[in-house]
């Protein structure tokens, strides 16, 4: 793939998840906001554009067998990673983290107050996801799996679907998922980016641990949906004359 500055970010990473490492070292979101170009981002970031062009080439061509190239798998199967792996690791690991975080604020709360702001966004975090993942596995990733069949000849026209075109509730989700990444910024912001302070107990650097993995975890998920599986669902139903 030859990187222009053209390209948006969402779609370089959709393409080669490689190259999620080289925005992940700028902290440039290419999950969320992976709809800007290139050449915007740079910009915006004052980075040298040939600069990161060349990162960019290098981690793409560098040579991992053990990364999945997402883009190249079917709609159903990307789907079935998401709820599979995705969403049972945000459901076990809601419940996990809330416990220490709650500790660690009883604790340490007094002396570090930013600990109960970190709370509370997660808090909101926890309950926003809960609801969110099961508006996707009851309409819309069933609608897509639907259209998938329909593509390969499994089943028969639907009725029109109660949301109309399927890019009613993808807008939805995109809403969402813009409102997860802006409060995950304001945690990482909250925790120096989950570097703990000095003399931190074990229980205080495991907390920030957890949330630093949640957060990585997010980033995948959220680039899964709204770069592969979100574009690809509304082509095929554009391409069978659903909407």
């Amino acid at each position: 793939m030859k990187i222009s500055k053209a390209n948006t970010i969402g779609e370089i990473v959709a393409q080669n998840y490689r190259a999620a490492s080289v925005f992940n070292s700028y902290k440039i979101d290419f999950c969320c906001k992976g709809n800007r170009n290139l050449e915007e981002v740079c910009n915006q970031k004052n980075i040298p554009l040939p600069k990161i062009q060349e990162e960019l080439q290098n981690a793409i061509q560098s040579d991992d067998p053990n990364q999945p190239d997402y883009n190249q798998w079917p709609i159903d199967l990307v789907i079935d990673i998401i709820e599979k792996k995705h969403h049972r690791y945000v459901t076990n690991k809601i419940p996990e983290i809330s416990a220490y975080l709650k500790k660690i604020c009883a604790v340490h709360g007094d002396n570090h107050p930013e600990l109960i702001e970190i709370k509370h966004l997660f808090d909101q975090s926890a309950g926003a996801l809960s609801m969110h993942m099961k508006k996707e596995e009851l309409i819309l990733f069933p609608f897509a799996r639907k259209l998938v069949k329909m593509k390969a000849g499994e089943s028969n026209a639907m009725e029109s679907a109660p949301f109309g075109s399927v890019n009613n509730p993808i807008n939805m989700m995109l809403h969402e998922h813009d409102t997860e990444g802006e409060r995950f910024r304001q945690i990482a912001a909250l925790t120096n980016e989950y570097s703990p302070p000095a003399g931190a107990c074990t229980t205080y650097r495991v907390t920030f641990s957890m949330l630093k993995e949640f957060e990585e975890d997010l980033h995948l998920h959220i680039h899964l949906e709204n770069n592969i599986v979100f574009p690809k669902v509304a082509e095929l139903e554009k391409e069978l004359g659903h909407a």
